[in-house]
């Protein structure tokens, strides 16, 4: 069943980059959008009264993955990812008229490194990202158990005016010390906001598009050419290098989400119908600058 006009559409994790924007781009369209907050301490039935009467509900909810990866830090991007989503399939449980979509995010990171994958693809890494993800995922799915439509969102890189990667790329760039991480030739999975933003709306309305998918641009490219594009369309120098030692001296474990190689095509967007905006890299980058 495809999702109608006017919906009531509940975002847990309306305060990040991707829940903001949708708050932006679904509001003038006459939606209602609740905010959810979902804490240790908040009960099971008072998120399910959040829920009740909602259409859609976009679980967007977890700890930023670019920090220094601790072992404590690693239990914080567990607990804020994979017990939230539990709360939430727990609520919707016991809702009278439970939402008839529930999108979840994950990650390409998903994805074992240096290979190709479609939606389809059941090659995972075996590393802590990945492990992450999928338990993440698995949480979500058991939605289905109560006639729920999921989708996993699979988010590739997220390039935007005002957060997300951009945030830690464009000052070095400013700043005339912009170059490629570690050997530059790992492969990057992105996509603009603003493609995120309409792929969404999309599979609200396409009732044949579930599980996972795919939020990456059919182009995705080599940091070495992102550094260059990036050098071209700021004009200035890109021949710097961030070693891949010095990565991992701050970020530990964490380095692997700037490091692995994630090359990833949104299969399933494209089957479906579904068109970028912004497939190229250059295209997104000088709409983000202009």
């Amino acid at each position: 069943m495809a999702i109608g006009n006017k919906l009531k559409i509940a975002i847990c994790g309306k305060s990040g980059l991707v829940g903001s924007k949708l708050e932006e781009f679904f509001n003038p369209r006459h939606n209602e959008i609740v905010g959810l907050k979902v804490r240790k301490d908040t009960t099971i039935e008072s998120i399910a009264e959040e829920l009740e009467r909602c259409d859609v509900l976009i679980n967007l909810s977890g700890t930023t993955i670019l920090a220094p990866w601790s072992e404590s830090y690693k239990k914080k991007l567990y607990s804020s990812r994979i017990d939230t989503t539990k709360k939430l399939v727990d609520a919707i449980a016991i809702c009278k008229e439970k939402p008839k979509l529930f999108f979840s995010a994950s990650a390409v990171g998903i994805y074992e490194s240096n290979i190709a994958h479609d939606d389809n693809s059941k090659k995972y890494a075996n590393d802590f990202l990945s492990a992450l993800c999928r338990d993440w995922e698995a949480e979500a799915k058991k939605a289905e158990a109560f006639d729920v439509r999921v989708v996993l969102m699979r988010f590739g890189v997220i390039f935007a005016k005002d957060g997300g990667a951009m945030d830690k790329i464009l000052p070095p760039f400013k700043m005339g010390v912009g170059g490629k991480l570690g050997t530059g030739e790992q492969m990057v999975s992105w996509i603009h906001i603003e493609d995120l933003l309409r792929a969404v709306e999309f599979i609200m309305k396409t009732p044949d598009i579930k599980g996972s998918v795919n939020f990456t641009s059919p182009y995705p490219l080599s940091n070495l050419e992102q550094t260059k594009i990036l050098g071209k369309v700021l004009n200035r120098p890109s021949f710097f290098r961030v070693p891949a030692f010095l990565i991992k001296l701050i970020f530990g474990e964490g380095a692997r989400v700037v490091l692995d190689s994630k090359e990833v095509y949104p299969t399933k967007l494209l089957e479906h119908g579904f068109t970028f905006e912004y497939e190229k890299f250059e295209d997104a980058l000088r709409e983000i600058v202009r």
